[in-house]
């Protein structure tokens, strides 16, 4: 049954072990750098039992009880409509932009799901295995997260010929499960419930078998797990001056699994690379959908910030200004024309669920990760160079330098200093701080590196179509399409 922000808060204070700044975290759910995210999933858990938000976050599973929309299984396109729609709800209440909160990365799982005749040539264990965690998820409403990358090692090397522990394996079996040692980043780790773990570098060469090659549901509150976390972002300001690094920076961990316990109901596939193989080429089958319309939300608060700052002194009016906020549009419009149609043209799974147009989603990650720099630099052109000169919150406060800021600040009745101030910082957050840098990276590579996002492209473009179209333009012959039934089919 969905669960309440303070159930949420009471479950990650299992005594596991966080260090922040160097210094061990005694509350996750109170510690300044934590909390502003631990409260936005808590609030996330508080909407759904509210009737303003219920009816949109919400559904009635088989067994009667209320569920997260975000957590369903989708058959139909009426289940993507009403993803979407979720998602929309909670980053328009919260005033941001969250990515790791559960409903994107359980998304991974449902890629097993669609892989269950491959799990079952390994063990018919693992395929129950992952219908039983795809329920549980839906029925208990964990925070669910994804462990993904690795400490990189040398990557000329395969794993077993370095530090053996630089990528997750498994060091010993027992009757209760496996157990495991390496390492992991995880974005939220620090404050979930639960991470699918699965390999990212897949050197397995030839062989079939591979104690690397392993995925499971890890408990994050399970003994002898560790979280490193890298510095966050909120309290090392005030959040007049800086209101969106305060609130939703996401803190990254690196998860060290010191020779952990994973129990055999947990365990989703196991040493058979080709299991492993399967899930890195379809990881994102479903979650890019959330990652990409994430994107959306950033390219409304960009064009949002810049036309804002545009109106204020009207150089809305300049047609060179018009173009510039045209090109944020025609960006905003791309990514959202690929969410729209990949649901419109949505294709069913191998195992029977309904999938977004994978062409379309794969390439509509593509334009909203590798343009976004390039909006961003617009969107600063915009706004101007007062998004790194304009002084703090305190100096429009303190009586011997707020009546000049108020003169220099104010520009008509519309748009008063305090206005003025509050805008210039919110962009400045959002495209100038080290805070946006690092959002920046984060969409870079936080599904898979920019060379892999074009990878998936490659796999799932229809090119037998276009050769059709060629072969027919141009008059070839038959010759050229060699033995390639399928093409020649099409071509036919």
């Amino acid at each position: 049954m969905i669960r309440t922000g303070q159930q949420y808060r009471d479950s990650i204070r299992d005594g596991r072990q966080v260090w922040i700044n160097g210094e061990r975290v005694h509350d996750v759910a109170t510690h300044e750098m934590f909390k502003p995210l631990v409260d936005i999933r808590a609030r996330i858990y508080d909407m759904q039992h509210e009737a303003e938000f219920a009816e949109r976050m919400t559904y009635q599973d088989e067994r009667g009880q209320s569920s997260a929309i975000g957590l369903k299984l989708p058959f139909t396109q009426a289940d993507w409509h009403a993803k979407r729609l979720a998602t929309d709800t909670v980053l328009d209440e919260i005033g941001g932009i969250v990515t790791r909160v559960g409903d994107e990365t359980v998304g991974e799982m449902w890629s097993l799901f669609d892989g269950q005749d491959v799990l079952n040539e390994v063990n018919p264990q693992f395929s129950e295995n992952i219908r039983w965690h795809i329920d549980k998820v839906i029925r208990q409403d964990p925070f669910h997260v994804s462990a993904n990358t690795d400490p990189k090692g040398d990557r000329s090397k395969r794993p077993q010929d370095q530090d053996p522990d630089m990528l997750l394996h498994v060091v010993k079996e027992t009757d209760a499960g496996i157990v495991v040692r390496g390492a992991k980043y995880e974005t939220a780790a620090a404050y979930a419930n639960q991470a699918f773990t699965k390999p990212t570098i897949a050197n397995w060469g030839n062989a079939e078998l591979s104690e690397y090659a392993v995925g499971f549901v890890c408990d994050l509150g399970s003994p002898n797990l560790k979280f490193i976390c890298r510095t966050g972002f909120a309290g090392r300001a005030p959040a007049e001056d800086y209101p969106l690094a305060n609130r939703f920076d996401e803190i990254d961990t690196l998860l060290i699994f010191d020779n952990v316990l994973i129990p055999w109901e947990n365990v989703l596939f196991y040493r058979h690379t080709r299991a492993a193989t399967f899930i890195r080429a379809t990881l994102h089958r479903y979650s890019a959908f959330a990652f990409v319309q994430r994107n959306l939300k950033f390219a409304d608060m960009m064009i949002g910030a810049a036309l804002f700052n545009a109106r204020q002194t009207g150089l809305d009016k300049q047609q060179a200004v018009q173009e510039k906020l045209a090109q944020l549009a025609c960006y905003r419009e791309g990514i959202n024309a690929h969410l729209t149609a990949a649901i419109a043209t949505a294709e069913p799974s191998p195992g029977g669920l309904l999938m977004p147009n994978q062409s379309l989603l794969y390439t509509g990650r593509v334009l909203a990760c590798s343009q976004l720099h390039e909006m961003m630099h617009i969107a600063r052109e915009l706004c101007g160079g007062q998004i790194c000169v304009t002084p703090d919150a305190a100096s429009f406060r303190n009586p011997e330098t707020a009546p000049w800021l108020e003169k220099f600040y104010t520009i008509n009745d519309n748009w008063q200093a305090e206005d003025r101030r509050k805008l210039l910082a919110f962009a400045r957050d959002l495209l100038n701080s080290d805070y946006a840098g690092h959002r920046l990276t984060f969409q870079l590579f936080a599904q898979s590196p920019p060379f892999a996002h074009l990878a998936s492209v490659y796999r799932n473009f229809d090119w037998n179509e276009t050769l059709r179209v060629a072969h027919k333009a141009a008059g070839l012959s038959g010759r050229v399409l060699g033995q390639d039934n399928a093409l020649r089919r099409a071509a036919e």
